[in-house]
């Protein structure tokens, strides 16, 4: 093999291997970039420029601190959330900011935003496949509402559609015919194939067969 064929050869390998290691690195460094970024964002919400150095106070100055202390403020809420009583004053305080005018668009969206991932009305659970553009096109999307007819639409039902790699998404109303519910795919899974523009394999559940009665 001539000196020029052996230079391209070494560089076809070394490109190779380049992007078999950038695939491997590279969602552990985006995971990684992620997951710090949330970290510092949380650690920094006390403002720690501000403590006296000659105080008690200063060990917040510590990396680590401030993320330790916003995450036990949290669970202490949820705790005293679950007290009757305490829970009536986080409910008048939730009643007069979804009464106050402006704050309560921000408020109740953000709040709605959060319910739907993680609240008791957890909206992303009912994966579905819905026909939007064609009869033969299909989108993965998930039903936020099953009646829509306070809209004037008897007969449909509202569908978020998310977009691929990106945090946002569509809203359609459709008639109830055009969607074909995903009874035995996960509700994160269908999530997950969907943001990633499909090219992530979905985890079927399949259902348990009903034993025949004898």
């Amino acid at each position: 093999m001539s000196p020029k064929n052996r230079i391209k050869l070494l560089a076809a390998k070394l490109l190779r291997y380049f992007f078999q290691g950038l695939l491997i690195l590279a969602p552990m460094g985006v995971t990684a970039l992620t997951l710090y970024w949330v970290f510092v964002t949380i650690d920094n919400i006390i403002p720690k420029e501000i403590l006296p150095l000659e105080t008690p106070l200063r060990y917040l100055r510590y990396k680590g601190v401030g993320f330790v202390l916003v995450l036990l403020l949290v669970i202490v809420v949820g705790y005293l959330s679950s007290s009757f009583i305490v829970s009536r004053i986080f409910a008048l305080f939730d009643h007069l900011l979804e009464r106050t005018p402006f704050i309560k668009y921000i408020y109740t969206s953000v709040k709605d935003v959060f319910d739907a991932f993680v609240g008791e009305k957890k909206k992303f659970d009912h994966p579905v496949l819905v026909q939007v553009y064609g009869v033969d096109v299909w989108e993965m999307g998930f039903i936020t509402q099953q009646d829509v007819s306070n809209l004037g639409l008897e007969g449909y039902t509202a569908v978020y559609v998310p977009h691929a790699y990106a945090i946002t998404g569509k809203v359609f109303m459709v008639p109830v015919t055009k969607v074909k519910p995903l009874t035995n795919v996960p509700a994160g899974e269908a999530m997950k194939f969907a943001v990633s523009g499909g090219v992530t394999n979905i985890e079927v559940h399949e259902k348990p067969e009903k034993k025949e009665a004898r």
